[in-house]
């Protein structure tokens, strides 16, 4: 695995050239709205937001609170609570719209940053799983495992992690859309890889229910 800065994709999401002979699968960024709900949290913060006031309107009628410092004091959480929510939104549309997750035949790639893009390269040799987490709308995440003598700070690729896992981080695409057949499209990619034997993408969320939870690869 490396990591690279760069300003110039000579192909995007890629800061060389393809060699000869390997070629771009697939190609997807996350989805904005999925991205500020799954990893900026925006709606947990919003009901958190919810609760003090909520919370704050119930402890000044029991104290006798004038109801226009009532009101004054719920208008003033609500603006906050918005302010929050609408920064870490824009900072969702801002990581979507500059992220870029590229799999071909050799490697995984993510671009990412904002400011100053950077890319991280993943030979698929550096591979030890992949797990796929699929909501509702489709849009999941695609987690990558790597072997024991790989590794990358999580506070590095945040958001591209998968959350919690921070002594050992997973690369991942977020919030993709259609993240069941990337997932797929990742796998074949790992099985034919001439040092990866097949690969299992472990499939969980709602796709995955009342199922076999382990999709396998196809050869």
């Amino acid at each position: 695995m490396n990591m690279v800065q760069h300003d110039h994709e000579p192909v995007p999401g890629l800061p060389a050239p393809l060699p000869a002979g390997e070629t771009i699968l697939w190609q997807g960024a996350p989805e904005w709205r999925t991205l500020a709900r799954r990893a900026m949290r925006t709606r947990l913060l919003s009901f958190y937001f919810l609760l003090l006031i909520i919370w704050g309107v119930s402890g000044g009628i029991s104290a006798a609170t004038p109801p226009v410092e009532i009101a004054l004091s719920a208008l003033r959480l609500a603006a906050l609570g918005a302010v929050a929510v609408g920064l870490l939104t824009l900072f969702a549309y801002l990581v979507a719209r500059t992220t870029l997750y590229t799999i071909t035949t050799r490697r995984v790639v993510i671009r990412f940053g904002i400011a100053l893009p950077m890319t991280i390269q993943i030979a698929y040799p550096m591979i030890e799983t992949a797990g796929v987490q699929v909501w509702p709308n489709g849009a999941g995440d695609i987690a990558i495992t790597m072997v024991p003598s790989q590794s990358i700070g999580y506070v590095i690729i945040w958001p591209h992690a998968r959350p919690w896992k921070f002594t050992k981080a997973q690369p991942s695409f977020r919030s993709i859309p259609d993240a069941a057949a990337v997932s797929q499209i990742l796998g074949r990619a790992l099985a034919a890889s001439a040092s990866q034997p097949a690969t299992p993408v472990e499939m969980s969320g709602n796709e995955a229910a009342g199922r076999d939870a382990r999709a396998h690869a196809a050869a």
